[in-house]
């Protein structure tokens, strides 16, 4: 069965929202407007190292998320990252379909709609297309676009800053625990750690104000790295209130994921976050979890643990812990 697609949906022209994609009302855009004068942490790398660690273990600790400038990512690198992604969308239906994932079958990667649908079977505005970059042994290039060609050579260099990236910030997530700068990353797999890209794509939408683009949801990776476009949606929950992010160009938009909050033990909070549409533009963005080997046993670290800090959250491998959120299973 092909799965009907939200951008050929959209591009059909309709003037009201299919019925599976109409939230229930208290998840509604306008029944849940995000509060104005609240604004996200933003981090610059280039401060001093202590000051750097202080201020990304708060925002970790307070939000789970923050915005990294300074990174050393080269802005052009972004430019083509999100060009070759918007190419890839824009080939045609038929193009697309031929790198058709199965999720049923357990084939995650490739182009897809809705990886998961919540209990009221109510539907996300959203297309993607998902595939690993990292490592090698878990990398199948033939499922990623063949077109346009510039897309595996941007995507490689692209993966190679993340890998950077990730280093730096769990470094800087360990240290701010008062541990060691390694442990977080070898807590997570080291080399094994796995690199996912998964391009969101919301086309215009005929009633924003019913519909979501992602519903509200923690990530289950360590750490998520995300670039968006230019075109607003993405709010945190904070504080029994949503909070709009603003587009800042270059930036890096970090989230928190449950792997994280169980190691520090509920030190760092795994963000409630969720995505809205737009009626007139598309909206999309370029999200790349950090996750553990399927194998891997995450727990609460053995050094954050004492007679007045017992473990919050129970250890299992990261297999369990996803087939457990995947079926909405207790954790």
């Amino acid at each position: 069965m092909i799965a009907e697609r939200v951008q050929a949906l959209a591009l059909g022209g309709l003037n009201e929202l299919p019925t599976q994609f109409i939230r229930p009302a208290h998840e509604q855009p306008e029944n849940s407007k995000a509060i104005d004068g609240v604004t996200v942490p933003l981090i610059s790398l280039s401060q001093p190292h202590n000051v750097v660690i202080n201020e990304i273990a708060k925002a970790a600790h307070e939000w789970g998320f923050f915005l990294i400038t300074d990174h050393g990512i080269s802005p052009s690198l972004i430019q083509r990252l999100k060009e070759v992604g918007q190419e890839f969308f824009e080939l045609s239906q038929e193009e697309k379909e031929a790198y058709a994932n199965d999720a049923a079958t357990g084939k995650f990667e490739g182009y897809g709609t809705k990886m998961t649908k919540n209990l009221e079977e109510k539907l996300e505005w959203i297309d993607y297309f998902f595939h690993f970059m990292a490592p090698p042994s878990k990398v199948n290039h033939s499922v990623w676009p063949k077109n346009p060609p510039a897309y595996r050579e941007v995507t490689e260099e692209y993966n190679k800053e993340m890998l950077r990236i990730t280093d730096t910030l769990l470094q800087l997530l360990s240290e701010g625990l008062g541990l060691e700068g390694k442990v977080l990353k070898s807590s997570l797999g080291g080399e094994e750690i796995e690199v996912e890209m998964k391009i969101n794509m919301y086309p215009p939408c005929p009633q924003p104000e019913l519909a979501l683009g992602v519903e509200a949801h923690t990530d289950m990776s360590g750490l998520t790295i995300l670039v968006p476009n230019d075109v607003p949606g993405l709010q945190m929950w904070k504080d029994g209130n949503w909070v709009a992010v603003n587009y800042l160009p270059n930036a890096l938009f970090v989230h928190v994921g449950d792997q994280l909050e169980v190691l520090s033990n509920g030190k760092y909070k795994s963000v409630l976050h969720r995505s809205l549409v737009n009626k007139e533009r598309t909206r999309m963005s370029w999200a790349v979890f950090i996750v553990p080997p399927l194998e891997k046993k995450i727990g609460p670290l053995p050094e954050l643990l004492d007679d007045q800090n017992q473990a919050k959250f129970s250890t299992k491998t990261y297999a369990e812990y996803r087939h457990r959120k995947f079926n909405k299973i207790p954790q």
